[in-house]
């Protein structure tokens, strides 16, 4: 025995085992790659059964594209009905409208909604109509600076060179005489005249060109002494004027403020 126990020491003690180690580490790595590749696997699964949603026009939604998109079956045939009658969406607002989905579909595949440049344009002019259409029209005559500045654009400056400028002239006439205020550019005359208006409350009297005196004539804003003898200079030596444009001919006349000039004036 004591023979036996010694020659299984010196086998322990001598011999290599370290064949066996190296099987047992390869083996484990073999498990590591191999779950690596099952999870590459899964990964490329789960990507390949999530829908991808590509933008596309509401207007053209198939029966297969309807159902992957979650629209239930009544609500795709009320979209081909509407279409069936050559009637055409313009918008999410319209699609859900016409179909009846849900706020939290409609939420979900809207952002992929895609309609023609003529179809967004026409609906942001459709909104700056309704806008417009919803702010309150003022007097022009009757506004104070501090109501003016409430337009974008327009300071306080602007806003007192404006409420001057009606009290030299005595009131505007017409909203385009906001032509003449310096430094008030066409954006935001245009701003200005979405919520001030000159009111028609009353008749303005017209200075008939044909037999004003000199004197009457310099009572427009735009006509000054000289200027105006010279319109009744030109008036004797034709005998009449017989349209406004005719006044171009008159050399110092200001042609670019034609459109103001006839606000005073008329020819009979």
């Amino acid at each position: 025995m004591v023979i036996i126990i010694i020659v299984l020491q010196a086998i322990y003690f001598f011999a290599d085992f370290s064949s066996e180690s190296n099987s047992e580490a390869l083996s484990q790595q073999k498990i590591e790659t191999f779950q690596a590749q099952i999870d590459s696997i899964k990964l490329a699964r789960a990507e390949a059964d999530s829908l991808k949603i590509y933008p596309f026009n509401p207007n053209y939604i198939t029966d297969f594209k309807g159902y992957t998109l979650g629209m239930s079956v009544e609500e795709i045939d009320k979209l081909h009905q509407f279409r069936d009658e050559d009637r055409w969406i313009n918008s999410a607002k319209d699609f859900q409208k016409v179909t009846g989905v849900s706020d939290s579909l409609l939420a979900s595949i809207s952002p992929y909604f895609k309609f023609p440049d003529w179809v967004i344009e026409a609906e942001k002019k459709k909104s700056k109509v309704k806008a417009i259409a919803s702010t309150p029209i003022s007097d022009l005559n009757k506004a104070e600076a501090e109501e003016l500045q409430k337009v974008n654009g327009i300071g306080e400056v602007l806003a007192n060179r404006i409420v001057n400028y009606r009290t030299k002239i005595g009131g505007f006439r017409s909203e385009i005489q906001l032509k003449d205020i310096y430094g008030l550019n066409y954006e935001t005359r245009e701003k200005l005249r979405q919520q001030f208006q000159v009111f028609k409350d009353e008749e303005f009297g017209l200075i008939n060109i044909n037999k004003a005196k000199i004197l009457d004539l310099v009572d427009v804003p735009y006509i000054k002494y000289e200027l105006a003898r010279e319109i009744i200079d030109y008036r004797q030596l034709h005998e009449k004027i017989s349209s406004f444009e005719e006044l171009s001919k008159i050399e110092t006349f200001p042609s670019d403020k034609i459109d103001r000039i006839q606000l005073y004036l008329s020819l009979n």
